[in-house]
């Protein structure tokens, strides 16, 4: 039996009273996700560097505790938030959000894993740099890193993984080894690339303390346009031909279905209708920047609009209308919807990825599908068709009369999932990682041998699964 004061006051003796917060008013932000997950704490813990994760390490081996490491707590599939036991000890990453070195000849920032990614941000600006990983909410690095995100500008910029040079980590093994790789060199084919492995593990793996990340000029262009399609199968053709004639420039290229946006003029009147009729089956949000200034001969204005002239030329074009201009409303109505969302009825969410060249048939057999089966359901999707992702948001409307039951959405889970993976071949999760939310799907759709692989990874680095909320092997 483990005496929890005595253990609380030697944590304290090794790390200082402001590092341990163990009042249950003090532990209420830190046991509740940002929409998923929640549960009892039995204290919070809140190292200021590597070393004091190391003790903390060291002291839950003596004493059998459970790690949780937390960034700012903002995923979507309750990695960072603990069980109901109340045995689980929370290490928050918030005493390490100061660290942000800059290298502006190389093009590269080290940062404490609880930098917050608009902090970073900010002070990248004034060096004309940024991270341009768009997101939806203020997540911390180490956070970001763990969960692999992506974003809506994806498409130019790449994944967490692929902004990643370097980084810094604790094992969560009784000896809480310290790896060191933060070299932050672009090129480095000298043996196995260690840090990848605790890219998208959801922390299971090891404590993310800090990385060395890839910076990039802040875009000094921006033109942006609301596309309609012709018809919601014109929309991939509309992509692959602006991707060969705007090349690089393109950076996003977002869908937004009736429904979504609907939702967003219904709750959020202060969002204004750019269209002048009928909001359509499908809109996408088109987006280039470019680093470059008019001066240097790139108009990215001029490229686009005739890049959409081409396109609407004919009676067969895939191209019925564009909106140009209007960057901010464009994008307040896209980050919008997912907020609109929960305030229209109960959300089934998923985030869910296919081959770009079968997300337009997935999507119109969800449609049909979901609609004979639960006629209640509105699907009201939208994400990343540049990229092949897709929230596919189900709303289940307040207003129905019929409240939906814990089984049903159950229910409506299997059947999205099922289809998605053994029908489309597409992943059950995009960019939110593997966590108790959703890890009976990780267990239901991966391979045995992968199950195997990733069980015989952990146990090297988190021995007896001391750390995190997944078990990657299978159970």
């Amino acid at each position: 039996m483990v005496d929890r004061d005595a253990t609380l006051t030697e944590l304290i003796a090794l790390l200082g009273p402001k590092a341990v917060l163990s009042d249950p008013a003090e532990l209420a932000g830190y046991e509740r996700g940002t929409r998923y997950g929640s549960g009892r704490a039995a204290c919070v813990v809140r190292p200021r560097d590597a070393l004091e994760v190391q003790q903390i390490v060291r002291w839950a081996h003596k004493h059998g505790l459970r790690l949780i490491a937390q960034g700012a707590n903002t995923g979507l599939v309750a990695a960072a938030s603990p069980d109901d036991s109340g045995d689980q000890v929370i290490v928050s990453f918030e005493r390490m959000r100061h660290e942000i070195d800059l290298d502006v000849h190389n093009r590269t920032v080290r940062v404490g894993a609880g930098v917050l990614l608009q902090s970073l941000n900010d002070r990248l600006r004034p060096h004309g740099l940024c991270f341009p990983i768009d997101l939806g909410a203020n997540p911390s690095i180490g956070g970001m890193i763990a969960a692999n995100t992506g974003g809506a500008r994806l498409m130019k910029y790449g994944d967490v993984r692929r902004n990643l040079l370097g980084l810094e980590v604790v094992l969560a093994n009784e000896d809480a080894t310290h790896l060191e790789l933060m070299s932050g060199l672009r090129k480095d084919n000298s043996g196995v690339d260690l840090k990848q492995l605790f890219v998208g593990t959801s922390g299971a793996f090891g404590f993310i303390t800090a990385a060395v990340l890839e910076v990039h000029p802040l875009p000094r262009q921006r033109a942006t346009a609301l596309l309609v399609p012709r018809t919601a199968a014109s929309a991939m053709e509309l992509l692959r031909t602006l991707e060969m004639s705007c090349g690089e420039l393109l950076t996003s290229f977002e869908a937004m279905s009736r429904a979504a946006m609907e939702c967003v003029f219904r709750f959020r009147p202060q969002v204004r209708n750019p269209f002048d009729a009928d909001v359509p089956e499908l809109a996408i949000l088109v987006e280039l920047t470019s680093a470059a200034s008019t001066s240097m001969g790139v108009d990215l204005e001029r490229i686009l609009e005739s890049a959409l002239a081409a396109l609407a030329d004919g009676d067969e074009a895939p191209l019925a209308d564009a909106l140009l201009g209007r960057a901010e409303e464009s994008w307040q109505l896209r980050h919008g919807i997912s907020d609109c969302l929960r305030d229209a009825g109960t959300v089934i969410a998923f985030d869910i990825s296919v081959r770009r060249s079968a997300i337009l048939a997935l999507r119109d057999f969800m449609i049909q599908e979901l609609r004979q089966r639960w006629p209640h359901l509105q699907v009201c999707d939208f994400g990343h068709l540049g990229d092949g992702g897709l929230h596919l948001n189900l709303v289940w409307p307040h207003d129905c009369g019929v409240p939906p039951d814990a089984a049903t959405i159950q229910h409506v889970r299997e059947f999205v999932y099922d289809a998605l993976v053994r029908q489309f071949r597409g992943s059950f999760s995009a960019e939110h990682g593997v966590g108790p939310y959703n890890v009976a799907m990780y267990e239901r759709y991966t391979a045995a041998n992968r199950l195997a692989i990733a069980g015989d990874l952990q146990r090297l680095f988190n021995p007896d699964a001391r750390l995190g909320t997944v078990r990657f092997g299978s159970s």
